[in-house]
């Protein structure tokens, strides 16, 4: 009777079939027996099945030792091999009629192009009947009217286009497995793929949201997969591994391939090989030696696998690489995969065994990294097994193969409806010949699909499960193309930038020859001519600017009869730097700077014509200071005395007299000092500078003044 606590797992491989027994028991997995054979002959090609029989024949020996030590097999785990995906880039572009980009759009878009890719293998892999399952996709690029951008969703422009990378695994794959099984004797209690086998026992969900790669060289084909954001993001495989370091020592030393297999397996652990070649003579190798003999090979090997990683990760290194299966023993393959892929090394690493939490391997033969693989189909492909699920789209039955959380898209995907002929038509475009030009306007765009779950509406990403019934409905034809006068004018227009501000120009319109109503509809084929603003004149007055040029003018005065022109104080018209008048030529995007005239006061006028305004001169009376002053110079416009802060326009006529030349006198000083006798009575005296002197005595600047009594 078979032991209900035991799995049985089974990895086939293109050289050998591992067949595995664990147990599982509290929160870990024993490993309890584990049973390798070679194919006897050549049955399996890059991980495929090619001779069932063969194949069932070596499964049926395997099942059977192992039967011998823990009881009767009937049901085995098994993995696709992660060689046997096909990998395949592809683009699409959709028109977008120049409204906002939404998410919808974007996953319809990289649908499209998924589909393109599914078409593209289907042709390369005509051999290969029935159909492909795709297992992931990522984006390489995205693109907005041939410029490459980093997100569409909210962009604006005339076409979206996206490259992406997509993996697909054939039918016939799982169909082989179980048609070798069951002649066996054993049916599939479940399968997974090797790449996932193997990440779900080295890199638990916790770590996925890290940017990783996991690499299993075997000995035809070295698998990849990339995680991130939580995710298996991609799948990918390099027709180079284990087998190419071995024929690269059978070469170089004459040796049979399979001495030259033991030589490379003994190189992890021994320093001399001691071998004979295809001539009988026996030949003693230092570990040196053989590394640099196949240095060239190993080179190949990581620069393949490196280009390959970059390529599944949008042509960026990952945080980290994991290496497993038998190859990744080979020499200086972890150093040289992290210079070329420019990591430190301790980001490249062989992971054991050992690295497999919670799960006991009492044999010791079984640590190497050889058997992460076969380990983790055991564990995977039962704890978490790929399945069949069945949703119905439209009514017709669609069954789906669960690796990932299932969604609409998966549905859409696997159903072979046309992604592109979902959408809604777009509305009839108009041309329009616009100054001599045909000018297009397109119809608005097509409405996506509308889609439903259950009878609820829903959107591409969302979530589906076993039994699903999706309605997919096309999306609503776009309306045909419609503008007005008003609109193109709005379509016509252009930009200039006046003081740094922008203004939009319009022009004047013209349709087939006649001026016509700004709301006119205008109709296809119809001829519109439109005038623009030539000068800078004209378009700072169809802005309504026109003021500005005035004051931009010169400024001039008339000084007693005499006109004057003072530049400093007039307006100027730059044009992109360089002067200019309103007559200069104006183009779309010209910086017009118009600097405004600036009314000077009388004190800033006097400065430039050297006019004296008045006179001062410092004392002392009474030992406080005092600074006498008196106006010399009298500006007068329309007769009236003008203050130093008045300020002046241009075209004032003014009027400037210059008084008589008159010393100051020691009475002039009362008109700055507020004095008075007080109760003071009697003779006093007026000193100038210590001496006495009279009211009428002529000052000099620095004079100090007193008024005195003596008898007080």
């Amino acid at each position: 009777m078979e032991n209900p606590k035991q799995t049985f797992a089974l990895d086939i491989g293109t050289r050998t079939i591992v067949g595995i027994i664990w147990e599982e028991g509290d929160n870990r997995a024993e490993i309890k027996h584990c049973i390798v054979k070679e194919h006897q002959e050549r049955a399996m090609l890059d991980g495929q099945i090619h001779d069932i029989t063969s194949v069932a024949r070596v499964i049926r020996e395997v099942k059977e030792e192992l039967e011998r030590k823990c009881g009767p097999l009937k049901r085995a785990c098994v993995a696709a091999a992660g060689r046997t995906l096909k990998t395949e880039q592809a683009a699409a572009k959709m028109e977008t009629g120049g409204r906002p980009i939404r998410k919808e759009d974007v996953i319809h878009l990289e649908l499209m192009a998924v589909q393109k890719a599914e078409q593209q293998v289907a042709e390369k892999f005509k051999g290969a009947s029935g159909k492909f399952f795709c297992v992931g996709y990522s984006v390489l690029y995205y693109y907005l009217d041939g410029e490459q951008i980093g997100n569409l969703v909210g962009q604006n422009g005339s076409e979206a286009s996206v490259e992406i990378i997509a993996t697909f695994l054939p039918k016939v794959v799982i169909d082989s497995l179980s048609s070798a099984l069951n002649r066996a004797g054993l049916e599939m209690e479940a399968i997974t793929l090797e790449p996932i086998a193997a990440i779900h026992v080295l890199i638990p969900p916790s770590m996925r949201r890290l940017n990783v790669a996991l690499v299993d060289i075997g000995a035809g084909t070295s698998d990849i997969a990339v995680t991130d954001k939580g995710t298996i993001i991609n799948y990918g495989m390099v027709p180079i591994a284990g087998d190419e370091i071995t024929e690269a020592i059978s070469d170089q030393f004459l040796i049979d391939f399979p001495v030259a297999e033991q030589v490379k397996i003994q190189l992890s652990a021994k320093d001399t090989v001691t071998v004979k070649d295809i001539l009988g003579f026996e030949l003693t190798l230092e570990k040196d030696e053989i590394i640099r003999a196949i240095s060239p090979a190993i080179e190949q090997l990581a620069d393949t696998i490196a280009r390959e990683i970059l390529r599944l990760n949008h042509q960026h290194s990952p945080k980290a690489v994991m290496l497993v299966g038998g190859g990744s023993l080979t020499p200086n393959l972890p150093e040289l995969l992290a210079e070329k892929l420019q990591l430190p090394k301790n980001r490249v690493a062989i992971r054991q065994i050992d690295a497999l939490e919670n799960v006991i391997i009492p044999d010791e033969r079984l640590r190497g990294p050889e058997f992460v693989t076969p380990i983790g189909i055991g564990i995977s492909a039962k704890k978490n097994p790929l399945q069949y699920k069945t949703v119905f789209l439209n009514g017709q039955p669609v069954h789906l193969f669960e690796i990932k959380k299932l969604t609409v898209a998966d549905a859409l995907l696997a159903s072979g409806l046309k992604i592109s002929q979902l959408y809604g038509k777009p509305g009839l475009a108009k041309i329009i010949r616009f100054n001599g030009k045909a000018v297009a306007f397109p119809g608005k765009f097509g409405s996506p699909p509308k889609i439903f779950v259950n009878g609820e509406p829903a959107s591409v990403d969302d979530e589906i499960r076993e039994g699903a019934e999706i309605t997919v409905e096309k999306g609503d034809d776009g309306e045909d193309a419609k503008i007005t006068v008003e609109e193109l004018m709005k379509e016509g227009k252009i930009s200039l930038f006046v003081n740094d501000q922008e203004y939009s120009l319009f022009p004047s319109v013209e349709v087939n020859g006649k001026k016509t109503d700004k709301r006119r509809e205008l109709k296809d084929r119809d001829i519109v001519q439109c005038r623009y603003a030539k000068t800078i004149g004209e378009a700072l007055a169809a802005i309504g600017l026109k003021d500005l040029l005035k004051e931009a003018a010169e400024f001039s005065v008339t000084v007693n009869n005499e006109r004057k022109r003072l530049p400093k104080f007039s307006g100027k018209i730059l044009k992109n730097g360089a002067e200019a008048t309103p007559e200069t030529p104006i183009q779309a995007g010209d910086r017009v700077t118009v600097t405004r005239r600036k009314n000077p006061t009388v004190e800033e006028l006097a400065s430039e014509f050297h006019w004296v305004l008045k006179q001062d001169m410092p004392v002392t009376f009474n030992g406080k200071p005092v600074l006498l002053s008196k106006r010399v110079t009298f500006v007068r416009r329309d007769g009236k005395l003008l203050d130093d802060k008045d300020r002046v326009k241009s075209g004032d006529v003014l009027t400037v007299e210059r008084a008589e030349d008159s010393p100051f006198i020691f009475q002039d000083v009362f008109r700055f000092v507020d004095y008075s006798t007080g109760d003071k009575r009697g003779n006093y005296k007026i000193l100038r500078n210590g001496k006495e002197g009279t009211f009428q005595d002529r000052l000099t600047p620095g004079d100090k003044l007193e008024i005195i009594w003596p008898d007080q």
